[in-house]
């Protein structure tokens, strides 16, 4: 048995998913993006005015911004890799027609992590522009040269979501588990990561979130975008790094023992 990856058939899964995508992403496109970008209007915009201190006004949009931005590259691999991966997989039965052929269980792994990180690409890069489009209207969101180096790290953050994603699904057999997954793991680091006040007001706040990939996430965004780049961002990086190095170690495994009877 083939022991690495075979280049020609992770790109055809990957071309299969673009293929799909392009005739369904208006539809897909409207939880995965929108979302961020209404709590970036509704809370920058309007709990902002609101606030006294450093973050009053423009500067809270100015703080939640990058942090949203994060979120969203989270978002857009998360929904691939958790229902859109289970649906293939299990109801379609995609995968079993996938190894019908002399794909192997590893070429369809990162195929589709390779498709969960240009989704997850693309909406923190759509956002990213949002943000822009808020420093024309003076909010200053975005005022460092470092955040050319956004677009790698929102791959990096996509692909870490979509490897835990990839490692969650190949460990249920029931769809409805998934509403554990959001309810219990992506809202609770949407909320305490960072992107909506710094979470050392809580005790011991600082030490869990360091401990979830999120609030990396937000750190890398928020100090790429306003030239706050130090030792903590680089830890950070390092950390998203090393999770998703360990995550693709085991996720080819589980899924060939799930696929493979």
């Amino acid at each position: 048995m083939r022991a690495g990856f075979d280049p020609a058939i992770v790109w055809a899964v990957w071309m299969r998913n673009f293929t799909v995508y392009r005739r369904t992403w208006v539809m897909n496109i409207l939880p995965n993006f929108f979302e961020p970008l209404l709590y970036l209007v509704g809370l920058g915009l309007g709990l902002g005015a609101y606030l006294e201190g450093p973050l009053h006004g423009p500067a809270y949009v100015a703080f939640i911004g990058p942090g949203l931005m994060a979120a969203a590259a989270m978002n857009g691999a998360s929904f691939e890799t958790t229902y859109n991966m289970f649906v293939r997989m299990t109801f379609s039965r995609l995968y079993e027609a996938y190894l019908g052929t002399p794909a192997l269980v590893q070429d369809v792994v990162l195929g589709e992590l390779l498709w969960a990180t240009t989704r997850a690409l693309a909406y923190g890069c759509a956002f990213l522009l949002v943000l822009l489009g808020f420093d024309l209207a003076g909010y200053r969101v975005v005022t460092s040269w470092w955040a050319l180096a956004l677009p790698p790290v929102l791959a990096l953050i996509g692909a870490c979501f979509a490897l835990i994603g990839q490692c969650f699904t190949s460990l249920i057999r029931v769809i409805d588990l998934y509403a554990y997954y959001y309810t219990l793991f992506l809202t609770p680091l949407f909320l305490f990561s960072g992107i909506f006040f710094h979470v050392s007001r809580f005790p011991f706040g600082e030490q869990i979130a360091w401990c979830t990939p999120l609030y990396h996430s937000v750190r890398l965004c928020r100090g790429l975008s306003q030239g706050a780049v130090g030792l903590e961002q680089l830890v950070s990086a390092l950390w998203l790094l090393g999770v998703s190095a360990v995550l693709f170690a085991i996720v080819p495994r589980r899924l060939r023992e799930r696929l493979v009877r």
